[in-house]
């Protein structure tokens, strides 16, 4: 069985990215060091079909007889973490990044580093293609995980460059669905707590800002496509994974309203800072590589996103 190591595995994207490495039956072992990530994302797989080690990733990981693939994922992703974890947030990406490397290294396995359209900042380009360097304030409030994101990638291509190594990156782009913490910050878990708990819809600024929603499992798809793609066509590549449908945050704030049965309406408070005004993939590359793109729309991925915050929020009652 070829070996998985799966950094943040018990997160949101992780744990659905462990459950599709167990279905094509990978041994796999996540890292994990619960700051963000759940134990309960990986409660419904039996034990014995899977390591989880609490590990600490800007920490030198444990030693492995053999590695295939090395997926990092590991970083709180939250913009209410970028505060309050933000020197964690700054080492998980860079230290972290440094040590998932290494490891890759030492067994020549195959890595797939998880970047983020975070990397683009508040784009002066739209859509934004990988060729596109991106507009970031390097000071600003975001800049804990938008330059350690930027540094991962540079990181990885001196890897690369140095050592000659099989590594592949995926700008993630928002993405949502079950296992997302309810308390996660980011706007569809905000929009869907509130519309489920009968309190306002929280839009800030006039809800002009764009944003391009993919549901997990199409996310997943494009990642794992991307990761076994053949190395003559993917080594040392980056590439969008990500839904083109973009649409204004209001525009979500109407469609979470229709789709929850719910008297909650919306009100506006203050745009944070460097909160970006547009964001929308160009996935023609991800299409010709990979021969991926999302199918499932917005309100689809919602209808099946609900239950699982009705669950969560019932049990926190």
């Amino acid at each position: 069985m070829a070996h998985a190591v799966v950094t943040g595995g018990s997160g949101f994207l992780g744990s659905h990215l462990v459950d599709t490495l167990l279905d094509d039956k990978y041994r796999v072992t996540v890292l994990d060091n619960h700051g963000s990530g759940r134990p309960a994302n990986l409660a419904h797989i039996e034990p014995s079909r899977l390591n989880v080690r609490k590990h600490d990733v800007r920490e030198p990981f444990p030693e492995f007889d053999d590695v295939d693939v090395v997926y990092h994922m590991a970083s709180r992703a939250s913009p209410d973490d970028f505060d309050s974890h933000a020197v964690e947030i700054a080492l998980t990406n860079s230290e972290g990044t440094k040590n998932a490397l290494e490891c890759a290294r030492e067994h020549d396995a195959r890595t797939v580093i998880a970047s983020t359209s975070e990397v683009y900042g508040n784009p002066e380009a739209h859509p934004q293609t990988e060729e596109y360097n991106g507009n970031v304030n390097i000071r600003g409030p975001r800049a804990p995980y938008d330059e350690s994101k930027r540094f991962a990638e540079a990181l990885a291509v001196a890897y690369r460059q140095r050592y000659g190594m099989d590594i592949r990156t995926v700008r993630i782009f928002n993405t949502y669905g079950p296992r997302m913490r309810p308390d996660d910050g980011r706007v569809v878990p905000n929009f869907l707590s509130q519309a489920i708990s009968g309190d306002d819809l929280t839009v800030y600024g006039d809800g002009s800002q764009t944003r391009s929603f993919c549901f997990v499992s199409d996310l997943i798809e494009g990642i794992r496509r991307f990761a076994d793609a053949p190395a003559e066509d993917a080594a040392g590549e980056v590439v969008n994974i990500g839904n083109t449908h973009e649409i204004t945050i209001r525009e979500l704030a109407d469609i979470v309203l229709e789709v929850v049965d719910t008297d909650s309406e919306v009100v506006q408070k203050p745009l944070p800072q460097d909160d970006p005004e547009l964001r929308c993939p160009d996935i023609s590359k991800a299409r010709e590589m990979l021969d991926w793109e999302p199918e499932i729309s917005i309100s689809d991925g919602l209808e099946r996103t609900i239950p699982y915050f009705e669950k969560q929020l019932s049990l926190s009652a």
